[in-house]
């Protein structure tokens, strides 16, 4: 056999790093690699990516290349030889409520592009993907499922809370604090020290908003380690996580372990089960939906349905909540509840995860959760007995729209419209006191394609709340929501308005209605009139004709399909 035919002989833990760095032909790959620290022992390891999301832009990933290098250890103790690159990450607390947010689901794309380009280019054989914000973890999973190589997803761990007052505070604090300063209620110097002490240091925001709510999510999905999602960053017990990530990947290439062989149908509905359970974020629809899609695994909106009608809210959190995650880190993290949700026969067991065991396996020495202790709730005394992420369908939402009902604000809305093409606009009116009593905020053209970007609209939720209309305003959009955002709001809503969804031709003062027991969102006009100014209305340009944003809008899917932008065609 010639040299050049031996470099297609390739064992399985290395098959395709083996393409770039065996026989004659790959001397020169070989040599680019020593210049970066490979001897010429490595070439006999498999090759695995180490993805950090590490930025100094936000406080959720300014320490992941610490982290990073942490999983790196571990894969080099385990025997194979660890390359690191980086992929980019936005902030969605300091984007908010600007034009700039429109890139932050966008974000998401890129994320999982960049990771499939370098994984897929540089033919690394495992991955290890540490995400620490919003995007950045369904992005790698994203990849992950589109590349289906051996991988671990690591999350970077919550932020510890801050304290005002003696008082835990977080991002969703300020932003609230925003509406109270705007009604009167705090002065200028109680905003500026609850603005200088909220966010003290490294990790994602602290409620189960979107980020703690995927990390939750993808570990109940069997694609991180056990408590991976409920750990602070700044811990011994992350740094180790890591590491074991950096063995665990290894053994899934010996045993020949991949994604797809986790993240089957039973894996997404115990995503659904785990966030369901800790009244997680509505962006969690979102994105399991693209997730799934990667995966090539059916999922639909009306799966959330039917799991929340038998799985019970049982976590007293934030936003709707009194605790921060890093309260439940301190009281035994997510492995309580998942093995809680295994034994009432609510989340399959079997399902394989990235240790090469069943999540029961992993799960059999788990305690529970100390007997004193009210921030996870049993689940024969819920806080809510039903899910609280609500699939609303009727004459505005023909596709389904996505409501947060925690039962606090009531299930049943009717107001009048008042209508705003842009959240901006809303929010102004929401400051300077425009909003009253009886209204439903409509933010329209905020969606996917006619955003584009589908903006999440926490400042105006959070203005809203800090001005005391929480129980009196309800909002609704084709936009998106933060985990952060609680009250009677509406998001996802398809089609969305600039492709011709009915928002489109919400006038202001039309009578809307928002019943979360019939799951339905409906404009109380007669069917004629729709069809009637249905037929009248004409399609806006697209608001970007350059660049990532045009490029976006013209590939995205609609919300209720994931928003993803490589769908067949």
């Amino acid at each position: 056999m010639s040299p050049q035919k031996k470099q297609t002989v390739k064992s399985a833990h290395r098959q395709y790093s083996s393409l770039v760095t065996d026989g004659l032909a790959r001397a020169p790959s070989r040599a680019m690699l020593h210049a970066v620290g490979f001897s010429n022992q490595d070439f006999r390891k498999s090759q695995v990516g180490i993805a950090s999301t590490w930025s100094m832009v936000t406080p959720c990933n300014m320490h992941i290349d610490r982290l990073a290098l942490e999983a790196e250890a571990g894969v080099t103790r385990a025997g194979g030889k660890a390359l690191t690159f980086g992929t980019i990450t936005v902030s969605d607390g300091i984007s908010m409520g600007t034009e700039g947010m429109k890139y932050s689901l966008v974000s998401r794309e890129v994320i999982a592009d960049s990771i499939e380009t370098v994984m897929g280019c540089e033919c690394l054989d495992g991955l290890v993907a540490i995400g620490g914000c919003d995007k950045n973890m369904p992005g790698c999973l994203m990849a992950m499922a589109r590349l289906n190589r051996p991988s671990v997803f690591v999350y970077g761990g919550t932020i510890l809370p801050g304290v005002h007052k003696k008082k835990d505070v977080d991002i969703v604090s300020v932003f609230e604090a925003v509406g109270a300063r705007a009604r009167g209620d705090i002065s200028d110097r109680e905003l500026k020290q609850i603005e200088c002490c909220a966010i003290p240091g490294a990790g994602s925001c602290g409620g189960m908003y979107t980020a703690n709510t995927m990390a939750s999510a993808i570990e109940a999905m069997g694609m991180s380690l056990p408590n991976s999602s409920a750990q602070t960053a700044v811990s011994e017990d992350k740094k180790k996580d890591c590491r074991e990530a950096g063995r665990a990947v290894m053994n899934m290439l010996k045993r020949g372990i991949r994604p797809r062989d986790i993240m089957t149908r039973e894996a997404f509905l115990n995503a659904i089960v785990m966030v369901t359970a800790l009244g997680g974020s509505t962006n969690a629809v979102l994105h399991l939906l693209a997730m799934a899609h990667d995966a090539q695994v059916r999922l639909n909106l009306d799966d959330f349905t039917r799991i929340g009608r038998k799985v019970p809210v049982v976590a007293d959190l934030k936003p709707s909540g009194r605790y921060v995650v890093a309260d439940l880190v301190r009281i035994g993290g997510t492995v309580p509840l998942m093995k809680m949700l295994i034994e009432e026969g609510l989340m399959d067991g079997d399902c394989l995860t990235v240790t090469g065991r069943t999540m029961r396996e992993n799960l059999k020495k788990a305690k529970p959760y100390p007997a004193k202790q009210d921030i996870i709730r049993p689940l024969s005394d819920p806080i809510k007995k039903t899910g609280h992420i609500v699939v609303l369908y009727g004459n505005l939402a023909p596709e389904g729209a996505v409501a947060k009902i925690s039962g606090k604000e009531g299930t049943r809305f009717t107001g009048k419209a008042r209508v705003f093409e842009t959240e901006i606009d809303a929010l102004d009116a929401i400051l300077d006191g425009s909003i009253k009593k009886g209204h439903v905020i409509v933010i329209r053209r905020e969606g996917p394609k006619g955003g584009p970007g589908m903006r999440e609209m926490l400042s105006p939720t959070s203005a809203v709340m800090g001005r005391g209309l929480g129980r009196e305003v309800a909002l609704i959009t084709d936009g998106r929501f933060s985990g952060g955002s609680h009250g009677f709001v509406v998001g996802h809503i398809t089609p969305e308005a600039h492709v011709g969804g009915p928002l489109a031709v919400v006038r202001n003062g039309d009578t809307i209605t928002i019943d979360a027991d019939r799951r339905e969102l409906n404009l109380d006009i007669s069917d004629s009139e729709l069809r009637k100014r249905l037929s009248k209305w004409k399609q806006p340009r697209l608001r970007y004709r350059r660049g990532v944003l045009a490029k976006y809008a013209k590939l995205v899917t609609s919300a209720s399909e994931g928003a993803v932008t490589d769908k067949d065609t």
